[in-house]
C-alpha cells in the first residue's frame, strides 16, 4: 500500500534496535528522510548504514540520553521541521511497589514518561505553528493490563495513554494528530533475553525460552515488523482522521482471562 509518505521527515526515539529501528525501516521505504535518537553511537551509525544501505533516503543520528533535562529542546532546535514524531525510547523494570525503590522509579520515568512528555511538548509546539504534523507514541498494553508485578511500568503506561488522549483529543484544532500504540509482548531482543533469562532459572537451559510463548496469543510474541506497520499507517495520510486513541496489538490479551 502506497501511504504518500515520501519526502516527510519522521524522528524516532529508541530508533538504534527492535521497534524503533523496524518503524525507521518502514518509513524509510515509504519514502521519509529520518532523524534518529538512543543512548549508542555505535548502535545508531549501524542502523543508519542498514538504512542507507537500502534506501535512498537521508537519515541523521543524534546518540544522547532522553532522560536528562533539556534534551527535548535540544533535538527540538536541530530538528524543527520534523513531520512525524514517534516516542519510543525507554522501558521500565518489573517489580512490585516494594521492590522498586524511588531512584529506579524516577530513573525509569525520567526516560519514558517524562522523556515522552518532554519531547510531545517541544514537537507539538512546533507542528502547531505550522498546523500540521503527527506524534505517535508507543506505549504498551501494560498501561491497560494492570499487574502489580509491575507497578511502575503499568502507571508509567497507563499515564501516557491518558496524555495521549487528552492531547489528541484537542490537537485536531490546530491541525495536528496525536495518537498511541500499546503493543503486547514483541519478539525483541530484550524480551528474548528475559525470556532465556527464566528458562535458564526455571529450567537450566535458556535454549527452552520459546516455551513461554506458548501461552501468549497465537502461540507466539508479535513481530517488529507488525508494530511497525501500524505506525506506518498511522503517521499517513491514510489515517487523517485519527487522533486522541490507543491502537492495542497484543493478540487480544488484555481482553482474556489468564494466560497460564
Amino acid at each position: 500500500m502506497e501511504l504518500g509518505l515520501k519526502g516527510r521527515s519522521a524522528l524516532i526515539t529508541g530508533a538504534s534496535k527492535g521497534i524503533g529501528l523496524s518503524i525507521a525501516e518502514h518509513l524509510a521505504q515509504e519514502g521519509c528522510n529520518l532523524h534518529l535518537v538512543a543512548r549508542s553511537k555505535g548502535d545508531l551509525e549501524a542502523a543508519r548504514e542498514r538504512i542507507l544501505g537500502k534506501h535512498a533516503v537521508s537519515v541523521a543520528v543524534y546518540p544522547m540520553d532522553l532522560a536528562e533535562r533539556g534534551r527535548a529542546k535540544v533535538l527540538a532546535a536541530k530538528c524543527p521541521d520534523i513531520d512525524i514524531l514517534v516516542n519510543n525510547a525507554g522501558s521500565i523494570p518489573r517489580g512490585s511497589v516494594e521492590e522498586i525503590d524511588e531512584d529506579r522509579w524516577r530513573q525509569a520515568w525520567d526516560l519514558k514518561v517524562f522523556g515522552y512528555i518532554n519531547m510531545s511538548r517541544e514537537f507539538f509546539r512546533l507542528m502547531k505553528a505550522r498546523r500540521r504534523g503527527v506524534i505517535i507514541n508507543v506505549i504498551g498494553n501494560g498501561g491497560e493490563r494492570l499487574d502489580a508485578g509491575y507497578i511502575a511500568g503499568g502507571t508509567g503506561n497507563a499515564a501516557l495513554m491518558a496524555f495521549t488522549r487528552a492531547l489528541g483529543g484537542s490537537s485536531a484544532e490546530v491541525g495536528v494528530r496525536v495518537v498511541g500504540v500499546n503493543p503486547g509482548p514483541v519478539a525483541t531482543e530484550r524480551l528474548i533475553g528475559l525470556m532465556q533469562k527464566e528458562a535458564q532459572t526455571r529450567f537450566a537451559d535458556p535454549s527452552r525460552w520459546r516455551e513461554f510463548e506458548k501461552g501468549f496469543p497465537f502461540g507466539r510474541a508479535a513481530t517488529v515488523e507488525e508494530i511497525a506497520a501500524t505506525v506506518a499507517l498511522l503517521a499517513s495520510d491514510r489515517s487523517a482522521y485519527t487522533t486522541g486513541t490507543i491502537f492495542t496489538i497484543d493478540g487480544g490479551m488484555v481482553n482474556r482471562g489468564s494466560l497460564i
